[in-house]
C-alpha cells in the first residue's frame, strides 16, 4: 500500500499560513515516552525572528559535544599517534576528510532523530523484520563492546603511568568497573550538568595534548602542508596501513545510533516545519563545532609524534631515556637501529624521556580523561540501541555489566599474562572491526533519510523517490490512541512475518488545518 500523497486527502488542508504540518507517522511508544533514558528535556528559547540566535544555539549545545567524544577515545589517540610516527605530517589530509566524513553520518543521525522523534534504532525496530533487525542490533553490540575495550586498555594505561608502574594493568583493568559504576550516577544530577562534565573531560584533552604540541613545536608550515595538500610522497603499505586506521577510528557505528537518540533531548514541536528545521541547523552547528575541537585534538597528537619521534629508532629513544628523569623505562625500547613503534603507553613514556616527567603524567592525565569520557557515552550508546532495536529497557547498572563483563574478562586476562604491547595491540585490531562493522550504521541511516514517506522535505536528495512505497512492518503499541489519520495502525502480532503490507507507510510529515 503506498503511502499518501502530500496533495491528497486530509493530508492537504492547511491553515492560511501554511506553516504547521503534522507527523502522518505512529507516535513514540508508551516505553520510550514514559522511561526515555535521559528523562530531561531542554526547552527552546522563543527569542523571535528568523535569523540566528546564539541563545538557540546555546540551547541545542550538548549532544554534538557528547557525539564527539567518540572522535577522542583511546582507540583515535592511539591511531593519531602511530600515524604521526610512521608518516610525519605526510596523513593530515586524511585525518581532516575522516573528520569531515564523520561530520555527515552524523548530519544524517541528526536529521532522522529530529524529524521523526525516534532514534535510528527505534526506526530499524519499525522497518525491519525480526532477522535482520536482530543481526543489526548484534553487530552495533560488537562495535560497542569493542569501542569498550578500547576505553578499557586506555584507562588501565593511563592508571599505570599515573602510579609510575605501581597500579599493575591488570589492577588499572579492574578499577575501571568501580570508576564507571560511580560516571553512571552523574545524569541524577540533570542533563546540563551531564553535558557539562563531559565538556570538562573535553577541555582537559584539549588542554594537555595542546600542552604536549606547544612543548614539542611542530613545524607550523609542515603541519598545515600536510593539512591542506592531499598527498603522501615515498608513502607504501605501512602507511596506507595507518591511514585506513584513522578512518576506522574516527567514524564509530555506535555513534550514530548514538547521535539519532542525543538530540530528542530539545523540545522541538515536530508539528511546526520551522521548528524542525530550526533544529536541524543549530543541531549541526554546534556538530561543526564540536567536531572541529576534536579535529584540532588529533591533530595536536598527530603533529606532535610526526615532529618529534618520526623516524627515530628504537636506540634513538633508549639512549635518551636512559638518561632522563623516567630512565626506569628505558628498557622497554630494544636496543636496535629499527624504527620506534609506538603506542599510547609508549608514548606516553616516549613525551617523558625528551620533554620530563610533567609531559608524561599530563599525557597520562590527557588519556585518563578519553577513557572515562567514553566510557559514559558507550553506556548511553548500548542503552539506546537496546531500547530501539529490542523495546527492552536494562537498569543502567545491568547495562554496564553486560558491557563491561565482555570488556573486561579478555582485557583483564592479557594485561595479566602478557606485556603492554599485546595489550595495546589490540587497539589496532579493534580499529579495523569498526571499519568492518561502520556499514551496518551507515547503511540504515542512508536508506531511511532517504525515504520521501519517512522524512518528507527532509529525504536525502532525489534518492527519496526511490523508497517512496517502502513501507513499514510494525506499529508502536500504543499507535490506536493517537494515529493522526484516524484510524489506528495495526502493531506487528506474534509470528506475524515481514511481508505483511497492512502497516500503511504513514511516517511523512504533511500540512494540516
Amino acid at each position: 500500500m503506498a503511502p499518501p500523497e502530500p496533495g491528497s486527502g486530509r493530508s492537504q488542508q492547511q491553515n492560511q499560513k501554511g506553516q504547521s504540518y503534522r507527523t502522518m507517522g505512529p507516535p513514540e511508544s508508551q516505553l520510550h515516552r514514559d522511561q526515555m533514558y535521559l528523562d530531561e528535556k531542554i526547552a527552546i528559547p522563543d527569542v523571535g525572528g528568523p535569523g540566528f540566535s546564539f541563545r538557540k544555539l546555546w540551547a541545542f549545545t550538548g549532544p554534538g559535544f557528547l557525539m564527539s567524544i567518540a572522535f577522542l577515545d583511546p582507540g583515535n589517540i592511539e591511531s593519531d599517534l602511530q600515524c604521526g610516527a610512521v608518516a610525519g605530517f605526510k596523513l593530515l589530509w586524511v585525518l581532516l576528510w575522516a573528520t569531515i566524513l564523520g561530520l555527515l553520518c552524523q548530519r544524517l543521525a541528526i536529521r532522522l532523530g529530529v524529524v521523526t522523534g525516534l532514534d535510528l534504532g527505534e526506526v530499524c525496530y519499525q522497518y525491519y523484520p525480526k532477522v535482520p533487525r536482530v543481526l543489526l542490533w548484534v553487530m552495533i553490540e560488537i562495535a560497542i563492546i569493542g569501542s569498550d575495550m578500547q576505553e578499557v586498555i586506555g584507562t588501565a594505561i593511563a592508571f599505570s603511568l599515573l602510579s609510575a608502574g605501581r597500579i599493575p594493568l591488570w589492577g588499572g583493568v579492574l578499577i575501571t568497573i568501580i570508576d564507571t559504576l560511580f560516571f553512571l550516577f552523574l545524569d541524577k544530577y540533570g542533563l546540563r550538568k551531564l553535558e557539562a562534565f563531559f565538556g570538562l573531560l573535553i577541555t582537559i584533552m584539549a588542554v594537555t595534548f595542546g600542552y604536549e604540541y606547544v612543548v614539542v613545536r611542530p613545524a607550523q608550515t609542515e603541519v598545515l602542508k600536510g593539512i591542506f595538500f592531499p598527498y603522501c610522497r615515498g608513502c607504501g603499505r605501512e602507511e596506507l596501513l595507518q591511514a585506513v586506521g584513522i578512518v576506522g577510528a574516527i567514524i564509530m557505528p555506535h555513534n550514530i545510533y548514538l547521535h539519532s537518540s542525543l538530540v530528542k533531548t530539545r523540545e522541538v514541536t515536530r508539528s511546526q516545519r520551522q521548528e524542525v528545521s530550526e533544529a536541524n541547523k543549530y543541531f549541526l552547528i554546534e556538530s561543526c563545532i564540536a567536531l572541529f575541537v576534536s579535529f584540532l585534538i588529533n591533530l595536536f597528537v598527530m603533529a606532535v609524534f610526526g615532529q618529534a619521534f618520526y623516524h627515530r629508532t628504537n636506540q634513538d629513544v633508549y639512549n635518551v631515556c636512559a638518561n632522563s628523569s623516567v630512565s626506569q623505562y628505558a628498557p622497554i625500547f630494544p636496543r636496535n637501529n629499527e624504527t620506534v613503534s609506538v603506542d599510547i603507553y609508549q608514548g606516553g613514556v616516549i613525551l617523558g624521556c625528551y620533554f620530563g616527567s610533567v609531559a608524561l603524567y599530563i599525557w597520562a592525565i590527557g588519556i585518563l580523561a578519553a577513557g572515562q569520557s567514553s566510557t559514559m557515552t558507550g553506556t548511553y550508546a548500548g542503552q539506546f540501541v537496546m531500547e530501539g532495536f529490542l523495546q527492552l529497557r536494562w537498569s543502567r547498572f545491568a547495562r554496564v555489566l553486560f558491557t563491561r563483563s565482555f570488556a573486561i574478562l579478555p582485557t583483564v586476562f592479557i594485561a595479566a599474562f602478557k606485556d603492554v604491547s599485546h595489550l595495546t595491540g589490540m587497539n589496532d585490531l579493534l580499529n579495523v572491526l569498526q571499519s568492518i562493522l561502520l556499514p551496518f550504521a551507515v547503511l540504515p541511516v542512508l536508506t531511511f533519510t532517504s525515504m520521501r514517506p519517512l522524512m518528507q522535505e527532509f529525504t536525502n536528495g532525489v534518492s527519496g523517490r526511490a523508497a517512496l512505497h517502502t513501507e513499514p512492518t510494525s506499529w508502536p503499541a500504543d499507535a490506536t490512541a493517537s494515529s493522526p489519520m484516524g484510524s489506528p495502525p495495526p502493531t506487528r502480532q506474534a509470528g506475524q512475518g515481514p511481508d505483511d503490507t497492512s502497516c500503511p507507510a504513514r511516517w511523512a510529515l504533511a500540512p494540516q488545518a
